[in-house]
């Protein structure tokens, strides 16, 4: 089964930091771009185990568009074994009527856009919300029945302190959500942060105290009773009330469902302009523009360019992402080709103690990033790169 992907493009405004696909056109193009988002539906089909309103800030949709949009979901895709249903909010849409449309579609996961408890620091990334917003948007969801909510945070802003980041730490976990990914400050090119750094009005953190605000984190969460099983997101481990929290496997069932589909190679269905595509053989993306993607798909033809993967593609997209993941790269699912050049590749760094090999009880062999590993994870994975 796939993941379903919807790209919500529309923000109020524009974070500094942001480098994904949005725009500021909501109120003029809304309507039209639900109507496209359903068309585009009709163009295809499949049975979805995960669903994800991404953005972009899907907590900007009408509660008439949100009811329009699950409808096409449940009209063109089967939903029967539908396992998580997730939709990124910002915390200050998080109001009682819009909980209540949470619940009467069945949304059981969201996804909480916090980035920092600093009001000062969600000034400077042009957030709309405060601090104490998320406090309020997290006891409404509760209120609500929504007991899977995960938490963005952000570090590695200009001039900030170890003591400051702990701080930020420590208030999501008192929150207590089952999910918290967190990610160092990127400065990307084509968003204003990174004009801002070029034109010298701020400096970048240096690379030891980021190092030190990244193993502050891994430590905190462990203590806390968080699984890191992705480089950058962590699941709580600890059962709400009498509920499981492992599978059989003994994994937290609080990880992300959907995002693993990209660290774990699962197809995936992507809906809306910029959105992407995977079938495990071809990757295709959307059009990255409104206007452009609305009059396509209005008149029947969805915008999209594609990708043949050959088989060393594959092998590098393996690298890139299920590396990134706790239990690594399975070995006897590569090819022998590649499971030899890896190995070879990897060498330096095993010896290094910068990767490691487990073997399961059913036979089969991981290659993972060690703990010393998730500190150059770039470094190892290149060097693992076919070329």
């Amino acid at each position: 089964m796939a993941g379903l992907y919807i790209h919500i493009p529309f923000c109020k405004s524009r974070c500094i930091y942001c480098g994904f696909y949005s725009t500021t056109l909501s109120s003029t193009w809304q309507d039209r771009y639900v109507d496209a988002l359903c068309r585009e539906m009709e163009m295809r089909s499949g049975e979805v185990s995960t669903i994800y309103l991404g953005g972009g800030t899907p907590s900007l949709l009408s509660a008439e568009n949100l009811r329009r949009l699950f409808a096409a979901i449940h009209q063109h895709f089967d939903c029967s074994q539908l396992r998580e249903l997730t939709i990124e909010c910002n915390p200050d849409d998080v109001t009682l009527p819009f909980v209540a449309v949470l619940q009467q579609l069945g949304i059981n996961r969201v996804s909480l856009g916090a980035q920092t408890f600093s009001d000062d620091r969600l000034r400077f990334l042009h957030r709309r919300h405060t601090a104490h917003q998320v406090d309020e948007a997290i006891a409404l969801l509760r209120q609500a029945g929504i007991r899977n909510i995960s938490l963005d945070l952000m570090f590695g802003f200009p001039n900030q302190t170890l003591n400051e980041w702990d701080k930020d730490i420590a208030h999501a976990i008192a929150l207590q959500p089952e999910h918290i990914s967190a990610y160092s400050l990127m400065y990307e090119e084509g968003t204003p942060l990174f004009e801002h750094l070029l034109q010298g009005h701020l400096t970048e953190l240096s690379d030891e105290l980021s190092r030190q605000m990244y193993e502050l984190l891994i430590n905190r969460l462990d203590a806390a009773g968080y699984e890191h099983y992705e480089i950058s997101n962590w699941a709580r481990k600890a059962p709400l009330k009498k509920e499981t929290n492992s599978d059989n496997d003994g994994k937290s069932l609080w990880r992300s469902l959907h995002n693993s589909s990209y660290w774990n190679q699962t197809p995936y269905i992507g809906i809306g302009a910029a959105a992407h595509s995977y079938d495990g053989e071809t990757r295709s993306w959307n059009v990255s523009n409104l206007q452009q993607y609305v009059s396509a798909i209005e008149s029947g033809q969805r915008p999209y360019e594609s990708e043949t993967i050959d088989d060393d593609t594959r092998y590098n997209d393996i690298v890139t992402t299920a590396l990134r993941t706790r239990e690594g790269i399975n070995l006897s699912a590569l090819s022998a080709r590649h499971r030899q050049y890896l190995l070879q590749q990897a060498r330096r760094s095993l010896d290094a103690g910068l990767l490691a090999i487990t073997e399961t009880p059913t036979g089969e062999s991981f290659i993972h990033l060690t703990r010393l590993g998730l500190f150059v994870s770039d470094d190892v994975m290149s060097d693992l790169i076919w070329v």
